[in-house]
């Protein structure tokens, strides 16, 4: 038995608006054989726009039932039964949380009359239902009602069942198909054309635009991970109704795809990707020259457009940083603002020290240039030699005075070592703190994957 349902809503997902009807037609495969319909207090103001689409005002939803009162007897007409709507996940997802709510769990196996009819019936010029239904011929006097809805559905499910040649419906109900949970608009081809390996996958929105990047070590299970459950939350159903297309880039090892992954939300700044949109180091050593014509060095809060001549995680990895080179190049703890009272200088020369005045100018910003070049020179060179896609590559990641240079693939047979000729095969890239972090992160856990140039060019 099949339970075809509609609902009226007062906003686009469950977990923070209400049912204001629902109609549920029993259909044994052949025809409808029960009907149900009611209006539904939502407890809440229906927006005048939903109003204005539906003809369900406040005030005929005053005297209905709360979904509470009328939970049991839903509940029993749709469990045990095929859910069938038309973009099934946004009915599922209101009926189910709101059964939740009320202390009913309701478990369906689901049908989306939305996919099927694009399977069954190939090349209709829309498949919403007001316009489907118009092209094939189905009349539906009660637009946007539950109950003209229903009806509607419940004929389009009629016709889908007598013209399904290929078993499209048995084979979406197979207890191994995930045929239900996907987005309404995505082919169930581009899930199966996924690859088994790491990679990045990029989500499209109807118009081809890339929506979502993620990254994944097995893309074809991490992409059917986003499909799986029932989320009711706004985030969920409208990024579910914009997936149309999947398209992917196969990696050599997770780190490439985490990397891949980093440079493409940069650079398609997706909507539906949240992370990576902000600076990932919040810290920064910064050098600037007061009125006396001394530099000073200090660590600060990042800011957008800001250049600092060294990045750190937080206040006291910066702080730590500070105290090593006051230590090596004897700064000045005031001018460095790690010694902020009025006591004496604390440095190593302090009847000598800059802030007494007894130090020049040029002698002590000629030790702040030091201590800058002295970071530098700090940062490291390497690469990274690790899996390829295929068994005759490797990948390699460049890092180069501890920023990014690039990556890509290289042959098994290629010498590594000489980062000029390297520099040639690998694609350059702009990093950022989190990618640089993250290399540098993965060079200390695998040593024996790191190319290191000082190394050789002390060796050599």
């Amino acid at each position: 038995m099949y339970a075809i349902v509609d609902i009226e809503t007062t906003g686009g997902h469950a977990s923070a608006n209400g049912i204001t009807e629902i109609a549920i037609c029993i259909h044994d495969g052949n025809e409808v054989v029960q009907r149900y319909e009611t209006l539904v207090n939502p407890g809440k103001d229906i927006p005048v726009y939903i109003q204005a689409l539906t003809g369900i005002s406040n005030e005929m939803v005053q005297q209905a039932p709360y979904f509470k009162d009328v939970a049991y007897d839903i509940y029993n007409l749709l469990q045990g039964q095929i859910f069938v709507a038309h973009n099934v996940n946004f009915d599922y997802s209101f009926v189910k949380y709101h059964l939740g709510a009320a202390g009913y769990d309701l478990q369906c196996n689901k049908l989306c009359t939305v996919r099927l009819s694009r399977k069954i019936m190939p090349g209709m010029p829309s498949y919403s239902l007001g316009k489907l239904c118009h092209h094939i011929g189905i009349g539906n006097s009660a637009r946007h009602r539950a109950a003209g809805d229903a009806d509607a559905t419940a004929e389009l499910f009629t016709m889908l069942l007598n013209s399904d040649k290929d078993n499209h419906i048995p084979e979406a109900l197979k207890q191994r198909s995930k045929e239900q949970v996907l987005p309404p608009n995505l082919h169930r081809r581009f899930i199966e054309k996924l690859p088994p390996t790491p990679g990045v996958y990029y989500f499209h929105d109807n118009k081809g635009k890339v929506v979502y990047v993620g990254k994944a070590v097995n893309i074809k299970k991490r992409v059917a991970g986003h499909f799986s459950g029932n989320n009711s939350g706004a985030q969920r159903q409208e990024f579910m109704r914009n997936i149309h297309q999947i398209s992917y880039q196969e990696c050599g090892t997770e780190l490439m795809a985490l990397l891949t992954e980093a440079v493409e939300i940069k650079r398609l700044w997706p909507k539906f990707n949240r992370s990576q949109k902000k600076l990932e180091f919040n810290f920064g050593l910064y050098t600037y020259e007061d009125q006396r014509g001394y530099l000073r060095m200090a660590v600060d809060k990042r800011r957008k457009y800001s250049t600092p001549v060294h990045t750190c995680s937080s206040l006291l990895e910066g702080h730590n940083i500070m105290l090593k080179l006051i230590e090596t190049y004897q700064l000045c703890p005031k001018f460095c603002f790690i010694q902020k009272n009025n006591d004496t200088c604390t440095g190593a020369g302090q009847e000598y020290c800059a802030c007494t005045g007894h130090e020049s100018a040029e002698a002590y910003n000629y030790k702040i240039q030091q201590a800058i070049e002295g970071l530098k020179q700090a940062l490291p060179t390497f690469a990274i030699r690790d899996e390829g896609r295929t068994n005759d590559e490797h990948s390699c990641i460049l890092i180069e005075k501890g920023r990014l240079y690039g990556m890509g693939y290289i042959s098994h047979y290629f010498d590594a070592n000489n980062i000029s000729q390297l520099k040639n095969y690998l694609t350059p890239y702009p990093g950022n703190d989190y990618m640089h972090n993250m290399i540098i992160n993965h060079a200390d856990r695998y040593p024996w994957k790191k190319v290191d140039f000082a190394e050789i060019a002390r060796m050599a």
